[in-house]
């Protein structure tokens, strides 16, 4: 029997009576429909009010577009609703994450190089605060993965770091922003990332750690989260066969299913050991993660059955429906299974008293509410949060500062993806090195890579170099981005003609305003400054600092040598 006045729900008899209420005057088919959060596209209201009365989605979550835009059609969505819907959002960087034109406040990594937890939880409330101006009440975040490995392409950034201890307290402070204003969080990415070096939306990835050394990293963050009464939870498709084994001894290791999947990780793990109780959704569902380990008109109804209460996006959603209602009538998934869930979803939604705020006509705000989103609070914040972020990592030839009178010209080397691919938090703000740099009264040239310079590469030596800069800066930005394996620098297959050759000849900095970890391919620079962040507030503060005009105050989050000798010097 669920608990509904415990811990996350803690809902009154009022609340209760109307989960209960409303569960007991569904059709199988809307019950169907409360369990499935598909992706939103399209805006237009036609195609909007014919959706909602085919599948009766319990939740949708859109990609960022314009606050206007995207309030219009959440109002729309749920005043057509009979439920009120969950509207989610991937709002780990702040109300950028829904608001195409929100606060890009900085990526978690950015705010634990503060180590100061005051701006994790401003990250929790200026997402919190702009989501719900635009109506978005679900967070997906914060993110409780540990970076373990430098490796791994997908956490990176995104993580509050390494340290355990550092990660619990941000991710804490991170909801309780969110809490604050009102919108519900989906922490993730459970049973924890970062182990690996692989991207789950690539392939079904692997926690490898044994049950101890989970119990005290991965394990300590998460029971933080759930005394803490994270309202949901979302479940990787990631293994952690320690845990597996250790819940059922008898499960042979080509039997182990990823967390979204296994019976032993959600019950046994999750519900039992953890005691978490609230509502379960699955990570994205169209990830290869999720579809290799068996058939996914298998695997839909299996992850419901396993103890996951919602499915998280869809391939084809006429088939992932199709798919329950089959598994429902052959018996692979019960009815009372069905009801379990969707009493989950509804009773969060009734936590969250969204069906209070639907009688009051008040689950989307006016127009006016509009004014937080990229307000000048918020901006400031996140000046702030950049200021005492960028950390100097090194400057073992005392480089730093540089003026135009010792360095007057600079040849600047962009290192950025030169294909598109992924999901990010943002456009980088890097094309903006050159002019800030120029406004320094720097003569800056940029290396062409649409068109190398051959004297360069194959005639020209040093003589030729020193003749052209006094001193090279290379700026990265390879943010995190779903669907890569790898995010590591790839210097110009033609002879590395970028590459810093010289930097014996002409002294050079690195500075990377995203991944912190390119001394393992870079060890050679003697001064290296990371920014975790690529927006023009971190930049502004990298040149600032470079500069002499203000000081380093970021710590290291991670270990930005990569364990790789010599990177230190």
């Amino acid at each position: 029997m669920l608990d509904l006045k415990a811990n996350p729900f803690f809902l009154d008899d009022k609340k209760e009576k109307w989960v209960y209420d409303t569960l007991a005057g569904m059709s199988t088919e809307e019950k169907i429909g409360q369990m499935f959060c598909p992706v939103g596209g399209n805006t237009e209201e036609g195609f909007l009010k014919e959706f909602l009365e085919e599948y009766k989605p319990g939740a949708i979550m859109y990609r960022p577009m314009p606050a206007a835009e995207i309030q219009k059609t959440h109002r729309f969505l749920q005043e057509h609703s009979r439920i009120p819907m969950l509207f989610g959002a991937n709002l780990e960087s702040g109300g950028n994450g829904i608001c195409s034109d929100g606060t890009y406040f900085a990526r978690p990594m950015g705010a634990a190089a503060t180590d100061d937890p005051v701006q994790a939880y401003r990250l929790g409330a200026i997402a919190g605060k702009e989501a719900m101006a635009v109506g978005c009440n679900w967070a997906f975040a914060p993110i409780c993965d540990l970076d373990l490995n430098f490796r791994n392409p997908i956490t990176n950034v995104r993580t509050f770091g390494s340290d355990q201890k550092r990660v619990t307290t941000f991710v804490r402070e991170q909801l309780k922003g969110l809490s604050d204003q009102g919108v519900a969080a989906a922490v993730k990415h459970f049973p924890g990332d970062g182990v690996d070096e692989r991207d789950q939306h690539l392939v079904a990835s692997v926690n490898s750690l044994s049950v101890e050394d989970y119990d005290r990293t991965y394990g300590a963050v998460w029971q933080e989260v759930v005394d803490a009464g994270a309202l949901s939870v979302m479940v990787g498709h990631i293994l952690q066969p320690a845990y597996s084994k250790y819940i059922n001894p008898e499960l042979k290791d080509e039997e182990i299913l990823p967390a979204t999947l296994s019976k032993e990780i959600l019950q046994g793990l999750l519900r039992g050991k953890l005691g978490f109780n609230g509502m379960i959704t699955t990570d994205a569902t169209p990830m290869v993660g999720f579809n290799t380990p068996m058939k996914r008109s298998q695997a839909i109804p299996a992850a419901l059955a396993a103890g996951c209460d919602m499915i998280l996006f869809n391939k084809d959603i006429r088939e992932d429906y199709r798919f329950v209602q089959e598994a429902i009538a052959d018996g692979r998934l019960s009815m009372e299974r069905v009801d379990e869930a969707v009493t989950r979803i509804l009773a969060m939604k009734a936590a969250m008293d969204l069906p209070g705020k639907k009688e009051t006509g008040t689950l989307v705000p006016g127009e006016e509410a509009l004014s937080v989103v990229a307000c000048g609070e918020h901006r400031a914040w996140a000046r702030e949060c950049a200021d005492k972020s960028v950390t100097l990592v090194k400057d073992t030839q005392n480089l730093l500062p540089i003026s135009p009178d010792t360095y007057k010209r600079i040849r600047l080397y962009l290192l950025e993806d030169r294909l598109d691919g992924g999901f990010k938090d943002g456009d980088g703000a890097i094309g903006l090195v050159k002019e800030k740099l120029e406004k320094e009264g720097f003569e800056v040239t940029l290396f062409d890579y649409s068109r190398p310079d051959f004297h360069e590469m194959f005639e020209g030596g040093v003589e030729d170099i020193q003749s052209k800069f006094d001193l090279a800066v290379y700026v990265a930005c390879l943010d995190t981005a779903s669907n890569q394996s790898v995010r590591r620098i790839d210097w110009l297959h033609l002879m590395a003609a970028d590459a810093p050759w010289f930097l014996n000849e002409v002294p050079a900095m690195f500075i990377s305003i995203a991944n912190p970890y390119h001394l393992l391919d870079a060890p050679m620079f003697r001064t290296f400054i990371n920014g975790y962040t690529p927006t023009e507030e971190v930049v502004d503060q990298v040149i600032d600092k470079i500069v002499g005009r203000s000081a380093f105050q970021g710590v290291n989050p991670v270990d930005p040598f990569c364990g790789v000798w010599g990177a230190e010097f």
